[in-house]
């Protein structure tokens, strides 16, 4: 009895510990390299075996849903509460986009969230519901404001995140200078009086 009470805190300590290790792994795989990491390569990462990521997470989308506010959630919900405090409408989209597609280049899991990779996920579909009201908060705003083309829609801006989501995904990543100058091209293309900075 006394070696069973003994091991019962041992346990929990172990089970805590192995969590947390999952949970670390997972976020620097997701962040690496996309949701859809193998999550042998977490478990590996983690010390523990792939059933233990079962045992304490339910599979891959409670492990995504576990860590997707630090990985992916919580920056664009700011980026969004910052964009809504820009008075001028104008910077106010041209700031949204550039961070937008700055989170899409620095963030691989941000693209599987744009591409509903893991549609069974609640907390992934309530993370694309926020950005799609975003969006057409931000273009009706620019659109009223003239900072943008009357004829450029929030339709037309989710078909852009989301092809460059399929390009960053599944393409060769371009170097970051290239990636920028394009975010300039592109603002220049939809605003309603283009200034090139």
């Amino acid at each position: 009895m006394a070696d069973a009470a003994r091991s019962g805190p041992r346990l929990r300590a172990d089970a805590r510990r192995n969590t947390e290790q999952i949970r670390s792994a997972a976020i620097g795989a997701f962040r690496g390299q996309g949701l859809t990491v193998p999550l042998e390569q977490v478990a590996e990462a983690a010390g523990v075996s792939k059933a233990t990521i079962f045992n304490r997470f339910g599979g891959r989308i409670g492990l995504i849903e576990a860590v997707i506010e630090e990985i992916v959630a919580g920056e664009l919900f700011a980026l969004v509460d910052h964009a809504r405090a820009i008075d001028d409408v104008g910077e106010r989209i041209t700031y949204y986009l550039t961070a937008l597609r700055d989170l899409q280049y620095r963030q691989p899991a941000f693209n599987d969230v744009l591409l509903q990779t893991y549609p069974h996920s609640e907390q992934l579909m309530e993370i694309c519901r926020v950005g799609t009201v975003a969006n057409e908060e931000f273009v009706a705003a620019a659109r009223a404001s003239g900072a943008l083309r009357p004829e450029f829609t929030a339709g037309d801006l989710h078909a852009l995140v989301l092809d460059n989501a399929l390009a960053l995904k599944h393409g060769e990543r371009p170097p970051r200078d290239d990636y920028d100058r394009r975010t300039k091209y592109l603002l220049v293309g939809i605003q309603g009086r283009p200034s090139f900075r």
